[in-house]
């Protein structure tokens, strides 16, 4: 499979997950295939009534709609684009700029740390010296446009950029070390290799104080259901993901079991889209989600990315 293929899959995939998954938020476990019973069919499966109703919206976004997960993912992809690479400061200009333009959502971590009116290299950790808790999913939700740009450039380079982006707006080391997780599996996957194989070494590659914990979400015989915190934690999440991936056998199966565990079920979408996207690759993604997908991107200029969009970004962002 040509690389471009895994790179576009990974961001549309993320985007889709999130999309899919955002009526779902807060919701109890098996409610997506309580709603919508699966064909059976497999991945790009359309069979069944009434499956384009699939992105169907709800509490409060509109069929299609992509949430703050992808938003902030753009953000960061534009900001790498138009500044030539990594350049902090900006991206966290663009987050400001985002935050206050009033988004459907916004994690409450993210929020504090964007409008306390602490400068780029202060707010989070200000944030996480106050209150003591900042290990959320909110900067692993928003990695696969930066997960793609860096694959590249090596497993230390992408593993060191995770880490420096989460930092953005997440002062709690497990926070990074779960978005330089997400990166190199990414990276893998676009390399042609399993990236369910090569765990053992890319934990390997963890903070050793982090280590354990991530290494316990991400074994084999690790299920959700014995997490010991909501999934909007970033190791719990991550772990959800991977457990996704690994026990499906397809796109559209992985994200159906990401949604069926409830809580917060867009993170775990998105995340799993990026993973089962880079994977499977673009074509596995069925067209009746990808057909409705829109991400909207507050304060600035009312701009709203479509499927094309994506495609596009994937392709400059090195795919």
């Amino acid at each position: 499979m040509k690389r471009y293929q895994r790179a576009a899959g990974a961001i549309a995939g993320s985007a889709v997950g999130d999309a899919l998954g955002g009526p779902f938020e807060f919701g109890p476990p098996g409610a997506f295939s309580a709603r919508f019973p699966s064909s059976g069919a497999g991945a790009g499966a359309g069979a069944g009534a009434g499956a384009v109703d699939e992105m169907c919206g709800g509490g409060g976004w509109d069929p299609g709609e992509a949430t703050d997960d992808t938003q902030m993912a753009i953000l960061v992809a534009e900001s790498l684009l138009e500044r030539g690479g990594l350049d902090l400061p900006d991206i966290f200009s663009r987050f400001q700029r985002w935050a206050a333009s009033d988004p459907k959502d916004i994690g409450l971590q993210t929020e504090d740390v964007l409008t306390n009116g602490m400068p780029w290299d202060l707010a989070a950790a200000i944030h996480f010296q106050v209150n003591q808790r900042a290990a959320g999913n909110g900067s692993l939700m928003r990695a696969s446009t930066s997960a793609v740009h860096f694959a590249s450039a090596g497993q230390e380079a992408t593993m060191d950029a995770a880490r420096r982006i989460a930092a953005l707006t997440h002062g709690d080391r497990t926070a990074w070390e779960g978005t330089a997780l997400f990166h190199e599996l990414i990276r893998v996957a676009l390399e042609d290799t399993d990236p369910l194989t090569a765990l053992p070494d890319i934990l390997a590659h963890v903070h050793p104080d982090h280590r354990g914990r991530y290494a316990t979400v991400l074994s084999p015989d690790w299920h959700p259901d014995q997490a010991t915190e909501f999934n909007g934690a970033v190791w719990p999440c991550l772990g959800s993901a991977v457990w996704a991936l690994r026990t499906t056998a397809s796109f559209e199966d992985a994200i159906r079991a990401a949604i069926d565990l409830g809580g917060d079920t867009d993170t775990v979408a998105a995340v799993t889209g990026g993973l089962a996207g880079a994977y499977y690759g673009l074509d596995a993604i069925p067209a009746r989600w990808t057909q409705p997908l829109h991400v909207p991107l507050p304060g600035f200029d009312g701009r709203v990315l479509h499927l094309g969009d994506l495609l596009h970004l994937a392709h400059r962002l090195g795919g």
